[in-house]
């Protein structure tokens, strides 16, 4: 007689590995934040990783990161919380993320509680998807087998004007669409000569995007939105600090050039108020800065109602996934710091970049992620 193997709803959470580590950047990084004096160069990346093993077997693997700060405190609060989900059902996915969420209430659902949450939930949806034998895209529900995609990490203000050139021509010749740039300089001029010699070099068609990082206030703002009108921009990105949704909403209103903004907010509810306020042409979501997939599914569903577009923000390796499932057409943020945590790489073709057809996120972590690893917590046995 064969054996019957057991149900997904027999199975439960039993180990999971929770680890800190440190991505270091071959270049300190400079955008407007850093030439206005709010923060330093950025140096690395703090990555959280967690991996989940069920009693039978399944596993999964998610993430989380910061930049700058809270590294440790996103460590900390996802070691605090962890134990919850032992011996849970790992499928009942939104159940397990209402868990996490209260297990750390007192510290609120926003901020870096949520995002120690996300690399739960990013996990839990990748076991998910490779139990069912399907890429992440494909259990969610693909529109698509490729995306639009654009790059960052040659446009940022601490690169000469002259490297920005190379750095463009290089990324088009890559097969990657689209090109942004790094404004917001407090010398406006300076902005308007980078985007108007790479928009040359590009051509009048060629997609690109500037990002002001939150430095211009109304009236900058106003001036240079006016003077950018004439770039053909597929985007103005975070024009205004992140929580002026009535600011952006004015632009969005004056300008024929869309407004991009929403990567710095770290909820359902913040995205759902810059919705509600009309302060964005596209938004641009972070899954593991919201909390994982399950609040960004629901902040897109709220964007597609509203009939905007979407871009979602870094972490491209899973947001190449999560642009699939959108109904419009989607760009992704191309930026490659990541790649040397993964044994894989995407796939890049003709300005998009190919959803991955491997089971889950189809990634797994390198040997150079577990040496830049400076913490790790184990909890539960494994199988």
């Amino acid at each position: 007689m064969t054996a019957i193997a057991s149900s997904p709803s027999n199975d439960s959470i039993a180990w999971m590995r929770i680890s800190s580590c440190y991505l270091p950047l071959a270049t300190p990084i400079s955008d407007a934040k850093v030439l206005t004096g709010r923060q330093k160069p950025m140096t690395e990346i703090a990555m959280l990783f967690v991996e989940i093993e069920s009693k039978d077997g399944h596993r999964g693997l998610g993430l989380s990161y910061s930049k700058r700060a809270g590294g440790p405190g996103q460590f900390a609060h996802a070691k605090e919380i962890a134990p919850v989900l032992i011996g849970e059902d790992p499928s009942d996915i939104s159940k397990l993320w209402t868990k996490l969420c209260w297990a750390g209430a007192s510290v609120g659902r926003s901020g870096m509680s949520t995002q120690a949450i996300g690399a739960f939930d990013v996990a839990l949806y990748d076991l998910k998807a490779r139990r069912a034998g399907l890429s992440l895209s494909k259990l969610l529900g693909s529109q698509r087998d490729s995306v639009q995609c654009y790059n960052t990490s040659g446009g940022f203000l601490h690169t000469p004007i002259e490297q920005l050139l190379v750095n463009a021509a290089a990324s088009r010749e890559r097969g990657i669409g689209g090109i942004k740039l790094k404004v917001g300089q407090p010398d406006g001029k300076l902005d308007i000569q980078r985007v108007e010699a790479v928009r040359k070099r590009l051509g009048d068609h060629a997609p690109l995007m500037v990002d002001a990082n939150q430095q211009w206030d109304r009236p900058t703002a106003q001036r240079m939105c006016r003077i950018f009108e004439q770039f053909n921009l597929v985007w103005i990105e975070e024009p205004l600090d992140a929580y002026d949704n009535e600011g952006h909403a004015a632009l969005a209103a004056t300008f024929d050039t869309p407004i991009a903004t929403g990567e710095m907010l770290t909820s359902v509810a913040e995205h759902g108020e810059l919705i509600r306020h009309r302060a964005a042409d596209y938004l641009m979501p972070d899954a593991p800065r919201v909390g994982g997939i399950t609040p960004f599914l629901k902040i897109a569903g709220q964007a597609e109602q509203a009939g905007l577009m979407l871009g979602p923000h870094f972490a491209m390796e899973l947001h190449v996934h999560l642009g699939a499932i959108y109904q419009t057409e989607p760009w992704v943020e191309h930026f490659d710091w990541l790649e040397p945590l993964f044994n894989e790489r995407l796939e890049i073709k003709d300005g998009r970049m190919i959803v991955p057809t491997r089971p889950g996120l189809g990634l797994s972590l390198s040997e150079q992620a577990r040496a830049w690893t400076r913490e790790i917590v184990e909890v539960g046995k494994r199988a």
